[in-house]
């Protein structure tokens, strides 16, 4: 016997020296004062969907489609995000199929306090958790739904249970050993809590590489609301407006963009294009020319816009 510990003495120490750093850090939650999100929230609306072994991150990710109204089964998720080879699901496989259901998934970042605002706000949190070790993980993901900070509890529909009660010191250790992953589903009409403008637009912007006009621009529209001067959003608004052949609308928010950043040649070059799709040369003319003027690494761009028009304008009648 002590021939076998002393052989593995070394590695034994080694391995309670990584496991008591990797405990040293102070958690979250005990910085966090219950007066911070005072009585207990649970969102009793959000549906419930067994997790079958391995499938946790489908029927996560359908719970929260759902709450989102877009309602799909587990079973129909799994053959898009489940991964055999690594009996699971990966953050990108669930971020990419939350998009093709036209809703925005937001990444929250790795704060509990960002977390349990979001709850509080009514919005369901998808979490990734390592429900064993670092060296020898068990990754799972549930969807946190409630929590009562007075009795120390977060309820998350979770494996087989509905209301899965867990202390949150309990959640936190195995949700920091996932690095606090967590994501929240939402309706373009809807902006999260916790949202910060520049990740939120690259979310959006994401969605509109898939060419979802009506939801890329509810979601600009969203954004507006709580980002007004957003050049990046109002821009947004406009492309998603001309591609869904609302010259109208788009001249409007392209109009709206220049106005509010008159050093934006983008904005000047797409109201051009948007004024001379209605055939209104002179005004169109002169957006073009002040998009050259203001001039920046798009310049080519707006020489070929201010050409066109030009060449348009001359094969028509002159305007009244």
């Amino acid at each position: 016997m002590f021939r076998t510990w002393a052989a593995r003495a070394p590695g034994g120490l080694l391995l309670l020296h990584l496991l008591l750093a990797g405990c040293a850090a102070p958690l979250q939650s005990e910085r966090l004062s219950p007066s911070a999100f005072p009585g207990p929230v649970e969102l009793t609306t959000v549906p419930f969907f067994p997790q079958e072994e391995y499938q946790c991150g489908p029927a996560a990710l359908a719970m929260a489609l759902d709450w989102a109204g877009k309602s799909v089964l587990p079973d129909t998720l799994a053959p898009e995000v489940y991964l055999p080879g690594r009996q699971g699901s990966l953050q990108l496989e669930l971020i990419a199929n939350a998009r093709r259901h036209d809703v925005i998934p937001y990444v929250l970042k790795p704060r509990l306090h960002d977390l349990l605002a979001e709850v509080s706000a009514g919005n369901p949190v998808i979490v990734l958790q390592n429900l064993a070790f670092a060296w020898y993980p068990k990754w799972h993901y549930a969807v946190v739904v409630g929590f009562d900070l007075e009795r120390d509890q977060l309820v998350l529909r979770s494996g087989l249970e509905a209301r899965h009660l867990v202390p949150v010191q309990v959640f936190e250790r195995t949700w920091r050993r996932a690095n606090y992953w967590a994501m929240v589903v939402m309706p373009p009409e809807r902006l999260p809590r916790t949202a910060e403008e520049t990740p939120y637009l690259q979310a959006v912007v994401a969605l509109e590489r898939l060419q979802r006009w009506e939801e890329t621009s509810a979601a600009y529209r969203t954004a507006l609301t709580r980002w007004p001067d957003s050049l990046v959003a109002q821009l947004g608004l406009g492309n998603s407006r001309y591609a869904l052949k609302d010259l109208t609308g788009a001249e409007q928010a392209y109009r709206t963009a220049a106005n509010r950043h008159p050093d934006s040649g983008i904005a000047f070059n797409n109201l051009a294009q948007t004024l001379a799709d209605q055939r209104r040369w002179r005004e169109a003319e002169a957006a073009a020319e002040r998009a050259l003027a203001l001039g920046g690494p798009h310049i080519d761009t707006y020489r070929a816009t201010l050409a066109e028009i030009r060449a348009r304008r001359g094969g028509t009648k002159p305007e009244s």
